[in-house]
């Protein structure tokens, strides 16, 4: 009879462990996408027929998620989009820039930024990181939020469809600092692509004074008293040395962008280079914040890349000076 109790004891514990060890809480299939705001921008009315424009027709072929899952044991919500199609696809972690509710992820992101991805052969899922829309504890801009975007590698496990050997991760903007410092704290990622990114907020706030004010003073811990040891540890520009020398890095930035000065992008290029980090540099004349002047294109060399490190597995360049 002991040993009965002490079987069943042990199987209790058992399942209530594999519960805790699951990270993925939720998953819920965005199935009635004519119920959101974006579904009259993306169709349009043929012969009474109300049918997908011509550009987003790929919508028939993917699946939009809203997810919740476990970060430092906080509830954090965001999006999760792959193709109907099952198979084993590679996959890419989107960091949304902005911060609280300027830049919060929207059923616009998971059909058009992560949808255009996804069609093409991915799953992409996305943080709306900690404090924000409806996830739990406190956003800290490049703190310890940034465990909300590193535990998604260990997320994507319970992903059916995902290849977890072939993760890439993509920041846009405060995401690319995210996807800076992300790539000093996992070794889970093969390729990363960055556009507008913070590399340097001591210039930022240079810059851009409210940036200070209004964010970084009210989002980040203890500010008043750490400002500049904080302001280092979100700066990659101060420590491009951490950067792991396997991992490509594609970086794009318009010119023209006045939230995030093409300045920064330049300058860390050329700590890269110092270092002998695998990277591409490519600024687009013009271009503001989003790149939206040059967006076909911008999209094109994204794909590019993952396609390239990911998909295809190609041998990382030779960052040795070489040559006749």
């Amino acid at each position: 009879m002991k040993l009965i109790k002490i079987f069943i004891f042990l199987l209790i514990f058992t399942n209530c462990e594999a519960q805790e060890a699951k990270l993925l809480l939720e998953q819920k299939l965005i199935s009635a996408p004519e119920n959101t705001p974006i579904y009259k921008r993306l169709t349009e009315n043929v012969d009474g027929q109300t049918t997908w424009k011509e550009n987003f027709k790929y919508l028939d072929s993917i699946d939009i998620y809203a997810i919740k899952y476990l970060s430092d044991g906080l509830k954090i919500n965001g999006l999760l989009v792959k193709p109907k199609k099952q198979g084993k696809y590679p996959c890419i972690i989107y960091n949304r820039g902005g911060n609280r509710d300027f830049g919060a992820l929207k059923i616009a992101h998971g059909a058009i930024t992560l949808g255009q991805i996804a069609q093409k052969g991915y799953v992409v899922i996305a943080s709306q990181y900690r404090g924000n829309a409806g996830s739990e504890g406190k956003e800290e801009f490049g703190g310890k939020d940034v465990n909300d975007i590193t535990v998604l590698t260990e997320v994507l496990k319970e992903v059916n469809d995902a290849d977890t050997d072939k993760i890439g991760m993509y920041g846009w903007s405060r995401g690319g600092m995210m996807t800076y410092i992300a790539l000093t704290k996992s070794n889970k990622i093969k390729a990363a692509v960055v556009g507008g990114a913070v590399s340097d907020n001591f210039r930022l706030i240079k810059d851009r004074p409210e940036m200070e004010t209004a964010v970084l003073s009210e989002l980040i811990p203890d500010y008043e008293n750490n400002k500049n040891s904080e302001l280092e540890k979100r700066s990659a520009i101060k420590w491009a040395d951490k950067f792991p020398k396997n991992v490509p890095i594609l970086m794009l930035h318009g010119n023209s962008d006045w939230r995030v000065k093409s300045e920064q992008s330049l300058t860390l290029a050329l700590e890269l280079e110092k270092n002998r980090v695998p990277y591409r540099l490519i600024i687009f004349e013009g271009g503001d914040h989003g790149i939206f002047e040059h967006k076909k294109e911008v999209n094109e060399q994204v794909l590019k890349w993952f396609d390239k490190y990911l998909k295809n597995d190609t041998t990382l360049p030779n960052m040795k000076y070489h040559g006749r």
